[in-house]
């Protein structure tokens, strides 16, 4: 059956019965008081610093149903905004949908997106607690999540200082890595073929991570969306200092080392949806997260006193090192 067949409210039926057998119709407090089903979700504010993001994903723009299933993409949707949270040291709470899809879309396709929707908000406690349907010639996804953070702080870009580390969670480039691999349709080892198509279409917000920067006083970080190089500059710029990059510190994975090898660095570089957490800190601080953060940590650089948003790379020798690319832009 179609979209069109089943009609909008049938769709919202339908779509509103997932998520409440999926249990993520309620938030782990009770400070909801409506959800889905009134004009708007009400719930009662707490005295946390309050977190909001939005974000959009555009079939042909941002997915292609050629490389990514139903199910991938509805986690990959909810995914890539609680990498927002989770790059503030919050807690997400809500989830606000707004789907547009074509007349002939197919309703069991709708419910595998949200079969992966309903599945992240599960993992981590986030409640979708409204939304909307509508008619659009492409797929378009748009999600609101709303946090928490602690009253003691929250992570910013622009908190970096000169003598800070630098350092980043997981493997940088995995993601852009498993995109070329998709595209180009080519053919590894089954456990490569899973790690890079899961890096870039199952995505894992680092949420756990980010609270246990706050709770080691870590107060400059953000996730890798658009590239290290890219996000380092945001950071560099928001907090008005350099950076001094040592490529031969980037945590490369084996499979992209073996698979990608003329363009492995460029792929770490500037390869984009990562959606790892890149922060500073003194280096006694980041010591202490490798030991207290179960996923890989590794120090790649250095701030700097000097030109905002100024980065220069150097290789082990302290050769400079020049790259082409420096990450993802929308134009």
């Amino acid at each position: 059956m179609k979209v069109s067949e089943m009609g909008e409210f049938g769709l919202i039926d339908l779509l509103t019965q997932k998520i409440t057998e999926s249990g993520t119709d309620r938030p782990a407090t009770d400070w909801l008081i409506t959800g889905i089903g009134d004009d708007t979700a009400a719930w009662h504010g707490d005295a946390a610093i309050q977190l909001a993001t939005v974000d959009t994903m555009i079939q042909d723009v941002h997915f292609s149903l050629e490389t990514i299933t139903w199910r991938e993409l509805g986690w990959k949707s909810l995914a890539i905004n609680l990498s927002d949270i989770a790059a503030m040291g919050g807690v997400p709470q809500y989830a606000l949908i707004a789907l547009a899809l074509p007349v002939d879309t197919e309703v069991e396709a709708v419910t595998r997106l949200y079969e992966g929707i309903t599945e992240c908000a599960q993992g981590y406690n986030a409640a979708i607690v409204g939304g909307n349907v509508s008619q659009s010639p492409l797929i378009s996804i748009t999600i609101t999540v709303f946090g928490s953070a602690p009253d003691n702080g929250i992570l910013r870009r622009s908190a970096a200082r000169p003598d800070d580390m630098i350092a980043v969670t997981g493997y940088p480039g995995s993601a852009a890595a498993g995109m070329e691999m998709l595209k180009r349709k080519l053919e590894f080892k089954p456990e490569e073929t899973k790690y890079l198509r899961g890096a870039f279409l199952h995505p894992v917000p680092r949420i756990a991570e980010g609270q246990t920067l706050v709770k080691h006083g870590v107060t400059t970080a953000i996730d890798t969306s658009d590239g290290l190089i890219a996000d380092l500059r945001h950071i560099c710029q928001a907090s008005r200092v350099s950076a001094r990059l040592d490529t031969s510190l980037l945590p490369v994975h084996d499979a992209i080392k073996k698979h990608f090898r003329k363009n492995a660095l460029e792929l770490a570089l500037s390869g984009g949806e990562d959606y790892e957490l890149l922060f500073t800190a003194p280096a006694e601080v980041i010591d202490r997260l490798k030991a207290d953060i179960k996923c890989p940590i590794s120090n790649i650089g250095k701030i700097t006193a000097g030109r905002p948003g100024k980065i220069d790379l150097f290789d082990a020798k302290g050769n400079p090192v020049n790259i082409d690319k420096a990450g993802w832009t929308h134009f």
